[in-house]
Formats: structure tokens, sequence, C-alpha cells
């Protein structure tokens, strides 16, 4: 039982749940200095809004490696619990993210399949609708940024809406993270409980 439990992702989960949260907040202050110098263009802007950017991208990799990890360990784990899932080979658990059109519906139900398969505590309705919730906050982003650029860049309003479903996007993927950990710990009888995460 021992050896098992130690393959449920807790360390991992909380990590990817730290970057995350960390990216999403780096992505405002970077999408606020990319605007003031669209606003403004001084050398000062370019200088801070390039520094921020650069952060951010270094902040945003760690994110989708260490969530990317945490989810083939999360297949793998729901695999052993649930033999006879459909569950996504491991190599398309990783390159569904990143191939285009594809990444826009395929990931969402690699993420369903995974929970369903983690544990027959898996509420169906629950965790479907928090799973959606999630891939629409993070579509609307991604579908926003695209048009915010193309119709009014610098526009705030464009801007605080793409920020906030970034936002979103990542509390509702750090749940999503949570509860199938949650799920994975308890089937696997992990001995390590996973900490409720900190109410805002």
């Amino acid at each position: 039982m021992t050896s098992t439990a130690r393959k449920a992702p807790w360390i991992l989960a909380r990590s990817a749940q730290m970057a995350i949260a960390v990216a999403a907040v780096a992505d405002a202050f970077r999408a606020a200095a990319v605007r003031d110098h669209y606003l403004h263009h001084t050398d000062a802007s370019l200088h801070k809004s390039g520094f921020i950017s650069m952060i951010f991208g270094y902040l945003m990799t760690l994110a989708i490696v260490l969530f990317l990890v945490w989810l083939a360990r999360s297949r793998r784990n729901a695999q052993e619990l649930s033999p006879r899932a459909s569950l996504p080979s491991r190599g398309w658990t990783i390159g569904a993210w990143f191939i285009p059109v594809v990444n826009l519906f395929i990931p969402r139900q690699i993420v369903l399949d995974i929970g369903r398969a983690s544990s027959a505590s898996w509420e169906q309705k629950r965790g479907t609708t928090l799973v959606n919730l999630w891939w629409v906050a993070w579509i609307t982003h991604a579908v926003v940024l695209v048009v915010g650029g193309q119709v009014a860049p610098g526009s705030i309003a464009f801007l605080v809406v793409a920020e906030a479903s970034m936002i979103a996007a990542a509390v509702l993927m750090g749940l999503v993270i949570e509860r199938i950990t949650a799920l994975q710990i308890s089937a696997l009888g992990a001995t390590v409980p996973v900490a409720p995460l900190a109410q805002a």
C-alpha cells in the first residue's frame, strides 16, 4: 500500500496549483505593461513590458510543465485504478495540448476521462461542470486576447475581460487538480492527506 500511495501526485498537484496561480497574476501585470507601452511608446515602457513579459514566459512555461507532469501521473494512476477504462495514451495526453484546433476540444475530454477513472466517487454532474467551467474560462481568455488584439489593441475593456477570464481559469484549474488528486489519494489509500485550498 505504501508504494502505491506514493504514486498519488499530491506534491505535483500543490506545485502545479502554485505555479498556475503565480503565472495568472504575472499575466495581469504583463498585460497592463504591454498596454501601457502601446499607449505610451517610450524606452522605459518598452523595457518594462519586455522584462515583465520575459518573467511571465518563464512562469507560464513552469506552470505548463508542472501541470502536464501532474496530468500524466494522474492518467497513470487512473489507469491503475480503472484498468478497463478507456484512457488516452501518455503521449496523446500530453501531445493533444499542442496540436492546433485539436487543443480546443480534446484536452477537456482527457481531463474528464481521467477524473471519471480516478474513483467511483467522481460525481458526474459536479465533476463535469467544474471541468466545463474551467475550459470555458480558458477558451474565453484565448478568444478575447485574439479578438481584442485585432479589433481594439490597448482597449481596457478587452484587457479586463481577458485577465478576469485568465484568473477564473487559473482558480478553476486549481480546483480541478484538487478534485482529481483528492479522489486518487483516497482511492490509492494514501497516508498523506491533501490539505484544502486556502479560502479567498
